[in-house]
Parts: structure tokens; sequence; C-alpha cells
């Protein structure tokens, strides 16, 4: 009897979050111009736990809670420009999808390039070593190496 109770209790506490998030979504949809400022600013940030997403487009737990905070912040009055500022102060420059090019995001711009630059001159000093190793190693075939090759192939023939 005693479970039963934990179990309804656990049940009823679970139903009540999903019902209270649900109302608060429903809430924010009524009005049209503010979710689609939150899907343009929800384009615009980064989220910090997938990195290869905008919060718009993940269903973590962080970008829930940031389109969330947005929310708010739009329904308080703030414009674009103040939300994005807030995220960026917060966060830094790296929750911005595309941050803006300055020394402290050079390389958040430039490490790919410059990975991909140190990738070709590595490939490329191995294959001149290699290349210049086989050529070392290579060594005309001696008088008795070339009789042997050709009693091979003649023997070939034959079969």
């Amino acid at each position: 009897m005693n479970c039963a109770r934990i179990l309804f209790l656990v049940l009823s506490l679970l139903s009540t979050a999903a019902y209270a998030s649900r109302t608060n979504e429903a809430a924010v949809a009524d009005d049209p111009v503010a979710e689609k400022r939150l899907q343009e600013l929800s384009k615009e940030l980064r989220c910090l736990v997938c990195q290869n997403e905008t919060i718009a487009d993940s269903n973590a737990e962080l970008a829930v809670d940031l389109r969330r905070e947005i929310r708010g912040m739009i329904h308080d009055g703030k414009s674009n420009a103040e939300i994005l500022d807030f995220m960026v102060s917060r966060y830094g420059d790296f929750v911005l999808y595309r941050p803006p090019v300055k020394g402290i995001t050079m390389l958040l711009w430039g490490g790919p390039l410059a990975l991909l630059l140190i990738a070709i001159l590595a490939m490329r000093s191995y294959l001149k070593r290699r290349s210049q190793q086989t050529a070392a190693q290579a060594k005309p075939l001696t008088a008795e190496e070339i009789r042997r090759a050709e009693a091979l192939l003649k023997e070939n023939e034959e079969k």
C-alpha cells in the first residue's frame, strides 16, 4: 500500500511538470510574432552541447533552456540585438553560429584552413621522402639476375 502511494505521488509530480511545460509552449505559440523572432534568433545561436547545430535544430536540454530564456526576454520587450548581446556576454562569441571575425575568433575561422594546409604540407613531405628512398633503393639488375629473369620468362612461355 505504501509503494502504491509513492508511485502515485511520483506520477502526479511528473504529469504536473509535463502539463506546465505544455501550457507554457501553448502560451508562446499564441503570439506568432514572438515565435517568429524566437526562430530567427535561434538560427543565429549555436547549441553549446551539439556544437554543430543551431539551438533551433537541437533538442538538447541546454538548447531548450536557451529557447525558453529567449522567449522570456522577448516577452520582456528586449530587442534582438540586446538578446544576442546578452548571450554573447554570458557564453562568449562561440555561442554565435557565425561569430564575428576578430582576433579572438581567428582560430574559429582560420583553424580548419590552417589544419588543411598543415596536412597538405605533411603529406607532400612524406611522399617526397618516400619517393627519394624508393629511388635510392632501386639498383640495376646484375648480369646474373638478367639471365635468371630471361630463363624464367622462356620457361613460362613454354608452358
